[in-house]
């Protein structure tokens, strides 16, 4: 099923603009998302095939299925709850039936967890896009022997360093274990043998490992090598996590965020605050208030007017705040799971019988 087809079938119960344009934090680049609610007909809805969900291809354009919806609104999902309290001037439609969803029967304490659980979620988030910002990544991927060094007096030489500076190659070495030392070598050369070959200490730029071979006992090392194998795992961690990033992320957020030049994604901090905010209304008010009266500091957080380090900490001594005010609250603990059932059957049972 497509958008068009609920729109041709008359099935839309609720249909309005959704996100920045409804909060009034949209710029002349904010894309128009839309979010409404529809009923299966009743052919359908009996039918083997349930449709909880229909949208476009980039998903701006999203409609739940009654069903679908209330069940939501139970978890008192923040982008479900909105739409009941979506501005008047951002409703394209809306079914007289849909007046009986109110945002009391639902809201409860598990606000705190959705609103404010997820506002703490995008702070993680944020931290992690500000880590891989402060501290890109090269492009050119290093390799086994980058975590190489060589035992040099009192301290230690990178084995690049080291072979360069003897003039050797490490395909013409190979290495040996040294007992009862974890990741330490004995470093050997081809000139060594009188027979043979070693193995080199790596067998590429793609290696995972260090090579050992095999050297006649009774002849002295070259040197005493060590292997930061830990340190080189952690690496092509990294390493592969921020390459998949650089592929996946919003070009156009990015260069937002190196424009401000204060390291963080503005948009999905100026969020973080706009749900951490509604949340503690939610706590205080017993009322979900899109249209944003904060809107100019929020636009401010959007523009890069604040470092980060203080976000985080105003959004943290946010939470803490948030906590005791639900702790305090005469909000349920949750919906009442009885009165959404009777409600959604309600909903159902009328709107079947008007068609």
């Amino acid at each position: 099923m497509k958008i068009a087809d609920l729109k041709e079938q008359k099935l839309i119960l609720l249909e309005c603009i959704s996100g920045s344009r409804a909060y009034g934090l949209h710029t002349p680049k904010s894309d128009t998302d839309i979010k409404g609610v529809f009923a299966l007909s009743k052919k359908q809805f009996y039918g083997l095939e349930y449709i909880e969900q229909v949208n476009n291809e980039s998903n701006d354009e999203v409609y739940y299925e009654l069903k679908r919806f209330i069940d939501l609104l139970t978890k008192n999902n923040p982008n479900i709850l909105e739409l009941l309290a979506t501005p008047a001037d951002c409703i394209l439609h809306k079914n007289p039936l849909m007046d009986f969803v109110k945002p009391e029967l639902f809201l409860s304490r598990l606000c705190n967890q959705t609103f404010a659980g997820y506002a703490q979620s995008q702070i993680k988030k944020a931290k992690g896009l500000n880590k891989k910002i402060v501290n890109p990544v090269d492009a050119e991927r290093k390799s086994v022997l980058d975590f190489c060094y060589i035992v040099s007096g009192q301290g230690s030489v990178s084995l690049v360093s080291w072979l360069n500076a003897n003039n050797l190659k490490q395909e013409d070495c190979g290495l040996v274990n040294i007992s009862h030392m974890k990741e330490i070598y004995s470093v050997f050369h081809n000139e060594q043998l009188t027979e043979g070959y070693l193995k080199g200490i790596s067998s590429g730029m793609e290696a995972n490992d260090i090579s050992l071979s095999s050297v006649p006992k009774g002849i002295e090392p070259k040197a005493v090598m060590s292997f930061n194998k830990d340190g080189y795992s952690k690496y092509c961690k990294d390493y592969k996590q921020y390459w998949e990033w650089v592929e996946k992320r919003n070009d156009a957020r990015y260069e937002n965020t190196i424009e401000h030049g204060k390291n963080y994604d503005a948009k999905n901090m100026m969020h973080t605050f706009r749900l951490l905010n509604m949340a503690e209304e939610i706590a205080k008010e017993k009322k979900i208030n899109v249209r944003r009266n904060d809107r100019d500091y929020l636009l401010k957080i959007r523009s890069g007017e604040f470092n980060y380090d203080d976000l985080v900490e105003i959004a943290n001594e946010k939470v803490v705040l948030i906590n005791e005010l639900y702790e305090k609250s005469d909000l349920p603990e949750r919906p009442n799971m009885i009165k959404a059932e009777e409600l959604l059957i309600t909903l159902r049972t009328k709107i079947y019988k008007e068609k």
